[in-house]
């Protein structure tokens, strides 16, 4: 059975600029901005756009297209293409793993401002006190209202029944849109959500310079977030959040840029066409990410307490500051709607990419059509979601392992596979094939020798300060996690050795 293509060139960039705009556009990196020197942070981000980001997004669309091409379209199969060795198949489950792990409670966060969106169309949101010169008096109905839609406690967590009925109607869409397949679903799709996304986010920036308060201004907003602290530079902490902005913004490591990049043909350029992708995620980050929530808080609370909501988190920020502040303003819950679905559209355009690699590993693998490999995965994901619904602390171990020290390590693996183990030169006329435009020969060796000693230090970084807190959190419920994610890990294994008996008896049997 043929695989399917990407039908337009533009649908192919729109799909994977969707695919890297997500939530963390609009709501992570203000805040990482903000916490690490504004203007200052913005260094260490170029630097590791450039020698992290640009490399390795290019890699990974090239071992995409040449899996593509092969008829695979997820790392088991494309790694045992590029390293005949059965030990690069269980590395490969690193690229169906870190996907699944992360789509299991990014689904459930997108479901959340689907439920917001709703709530605040309806009218269904707090009232807020008239002066606003106390944040922590202002904030405190929507403190509340997240807390009633999410649930709360120490270990279990009972959510609303409107919470978990909008979690299942958002697991739907995706399936709705996923089983219609690559080109009449993702990509057309993605034809209308990105340029509806970047409309919403252009009309809420345009509101958000408008408010007037007394209190602050946006222009203030702005001025704060990117003043340079240079002081910052000299802090590694710094350099890492960075560095895990660009993984996180650009998706990489997650497998999803490898399985939409098989979707390509043979010979179609990816060099042009991946720097135009990632070009449009940075603009909706920097530019209009970085317009948004921070400025609208400093407009409101002035710059002392918008720094304080900013360092109390990105979902303060998102689900309880911006609601507050729209909730406030002349057709406030109209402007609420409209973040709302902003931040939906974002989240679904990256949630059908996470969910892509292991509907085409059932598809590729196990032969099965479009829709019962959406259904399975769909299946899946469903009832894994349920851990984080339920259980407090499993969304945070989830979102380490998978989505922070995973995404890094697995990163590193793929250039270390390709750009070593595949060979160097094979994989610099990989990438160049087809390319509307050359790479410079200047990011041979970065791709080769200065990303993956950046990206080992990264992980020596993150493994010295992170992994020791983690390890020392012994809760029930993260235990519960640790044991699920590694069972989910040996499931994934044993269907890619099951997969691989079935091809071989199949080949025996012609």
């Amino acid at each position: 059975m043929e695989r399917e293509r990407w039908a337009t060139r533009i649908g192919l960039i729109l799909a994977m600029a969707g695919n890297a705009v997500g939530l963390g556009n609009f709501l992570r990196f203000p805040v990482q901005a903000a916490e690490n020197g504004g203007g200052a942070f913005m260094i260490p981000y170029i630097i590791a756009f450039l020698i992290i980001g640009i490399p390795l997004m290019w890699i990974e669309w090239a071992i995409g297209r040449y899996g593509g091409a092969h008829g695979h379209g997820t790392t088991p199969a494309i790694f045992n293409l590029l390293w005949r060795n059965r030990l690069s198949k269980v590395v490969g489950v690193f690229g169906l793993w870190i996907p699944l792990v992360v789509i299991i409670y990014y689904i459930y966060i997108e479901s959340w401002t689907l439920g917001f969106a709703v709530k605040f169309l309806l009218g269904l949101v707090p009232g807020t006190p008239a002066d606003g010169s106390d944040p922590n008096t202002y904030l405190q109905p929507f403190k509340e209202f997240l807390t009633s839609y999410v649930g709360k406690g120490d270990e279990l967590i009972t959510p609303s029944p409107f919470a978990y009925v909008v979690f299942t109607i958002t697991v739907l869409i995706n399936v709705f849109i996923l089983s219609r397949g690559v080109s009449r679903g993702i990509e057309a799709f993605a034809k209308v959500a990105m340029p509806t996304l970047f409309l919403l986010a252009v009309v809420l920036v345009v509101r958000v310079f408008l408010i007037d308060t007394g209190t602050g201004s946006a222009l203030e907003g702005l001025n704060f977030l990117w003043k340079p602290d240079l002081s910052k530079l000299t802090d590694p902490g710094v350099w890492i959040a960075a560095s895990g902005q660009i993984f996180f913004t650009l998706s990489l490591g997650f497998g999803a840029i490898i399985t939409y990049a098989s979707y390509i043909k043979k010979d179609q350029d990816i060099t042009l066409s991946g720097l135009t992708a990632s070009s449009l995620n940075e603009t909706a980050e920097v530019v209009l990410g970085g317009s948004l929530a921070i400025p609208a808080a400093v407009a409101f609370f002035g710059v002392a307490n918008a720094v304080a909501i900013a360092q109390s988190g990105a979902f303060s920020l998102g689900f309880i500051s911006l609601p507050a502040i729209f909730a406030n303003m002349p057709a406030g819950t109209f402007l609420g709607f409209l973040w709302f679905f902003l931040l939906f559209f974002a989240g679904l355009t990256s949630s059908l990419a996470l969910m892509q690699p292991l509907i085409a590993f059932f598809e590729d693998e196990f032969g099965l059509s479009r829709k019962n490999a959406v259904y399975m995965t769909a299946g899946i994901v469903f009832f894994s979601a349920h851990l984080v619904i339920f259980l407090n602390r499993s969304l945070d171990e989830m979102d380490f392992w998978a989505g922070t020290i995973g995404v890094v390590f697995f990163g590193l693996l793929e250039m270390v596979i390709f750009m070593w183990i595949f060979g160097g030169n094979r994989a610099w006329e990989e990438i160049n094939r087809g390319g509307i435009i050359r790479v410079p020969r200047f990011y041979y060796y970065v791709m080769r020798y200065i990303t993956p000693v950046f990206l080992l230090v990264l992980l020596g970084a993150w493994g010295k300060e992170y992994i020791p807190k983690v390890l020392s959190e012994t809760h029930w419920t993260v235990w519960v996690t640790r044991f699920y994610l590694v069972g989910l890990f040996l499931f994934l294994t044993l269907l890619v050795f099951i997969a691989e008996k079935r091809k071989t008896r199949e080949v025996s049997c012609e």
